[in-house]
């Protein structure tokens, strides 16, 4: 049966208290200049459950950054609308090399190991864009994204757009390999474009449980994407949801989730819990060092870990 809603509240409270002393929070993401000044101190956790409580402790109302998580939703529209030729484009498989690798792509010939990798989420951003203008693509992504959480208060920070696209260098040099080995259709500034702007959308971690729904089986819509592509989409996160850390993460917590740089972690169980964790401070992988421990920590408390072998 696992721990009641009490448990899970006084769990949580009990998480919050002991992290706000915590020494080792890891280093914020240095290298977009609007996320290095956020202040390191701050953590949240939200876990949706199935009856439409959310239970929190906190910072779990201010907005940040979700980067990489934006990911998640730009592959439920891409699969969404293209099903499965948008594999064609870009692989299934676990990266060995960090998220923004161009030694990888070259490796592997132009074609993304998986759309987490930022050569992969451009790709799929590419796959959304296909006739559409930018700001069409972005409204559609912005009521998908509010649509999974229920709330129209959710937007782009355009600061950290700009910041992003002034100091993505990286990105642009994947777009234009993408470009090369014609895995890209749209021009290069279009697509990144857009992906910056995707990557500034903010949520807090209680629109973000709320937005796991859909994952986990228990959006009031439940047919947002239709079942096969919510499978798909939890089967990647696990599997590479957290860069060349994944295999490490689903060693230690044991869910499907997705990490962002700003330092957001969103997880799914299914048909149990939709979690959001915030805390900036990101480990040597680029994710979030205390929300990864705070997970592992509700994982092994409730039991939720889809490895847990059940006593008898």
């Amino acid at each position: 049966m696992g721990p009641d809603r009490l448990s899970i509240q006084a769990f949580l409270d009990d998480l919050e208290a002991s992290f706000r002393q915590a020494s080792q929070r890891g280093e914020v993401a240095s290298y977009i200049p609007e996320l290095a000044t956020v202040d390191p101190g701050y953590f949240g956790i939200s876990v949706c459950l199935p009856d439409g409580s959310v239970l929190s402790a906190g910072d779990t109302q201010k907005p940040f950054s979700i980067q990489s998580i934006s990911k998640v939703f730009s592959l439920a529209i891409a699969l969404g609308r293209e099903g499965d030729r948008l594999w064609k484009r870009v692989g299934r498989e676990p990266s060995n090399f960090a998220f923004n690798s161009v030694v990888e792509l070259e490796m592997e010939q132009g074609r993304p190991r998986n759309p987490f990798v930022n050569a992969g989420a451009i790709v799929t951003t590419d796959a959304i864009l296909s006739g559409r203008t930018p700001k069409e693509t972005l409204a559609e992504l912005l009521l998908f994204v509010r649509a999974a959480c229920g709330d129209d208060e959710v937007y782009i920070n355009q600061r950290v757009a700009e910041a992003e696209n002034r100091t993505g260098h990286r990105n642009y040099a994947l777009a234009h390999f993408l470009k090369s080995c014609s895995n890209l259709n749209s021009p290069c500034d279009r697509v990144l474009g857009t992906y910056f702007h995707q990557c500034a959308i903010e949520m807090s971690c209680q629109q973000l449980a709320a937005a796991g729904r859909f994952l986990a089986g228990f959006h009031p819509d439940f047919d947002m994407i239709g079942e096969p592509h919510v499978r798909s989409i939890n089967a990647l996160m696990m599997t590479a949801g957290h860069y060349d850390g994944s295999g490490e993460f689903a060693y230690s917590v044991g869910i499907p989730a997705k990490s962002g740089v700003g330092g957001g972690i969103l997880a799914v169980v299914p048909r149990r819990a939709s979690i959001a964790v915030w805390s900036p401070g990101l480990n040597r992988y680029g994710n979030s060092h205390l929300g990864t421990l705070a997970l592992e920590k509700l994982s092994r408390f409730t039991g939720w870990s889809l490895f847990e072998v059940a006593r008898v």
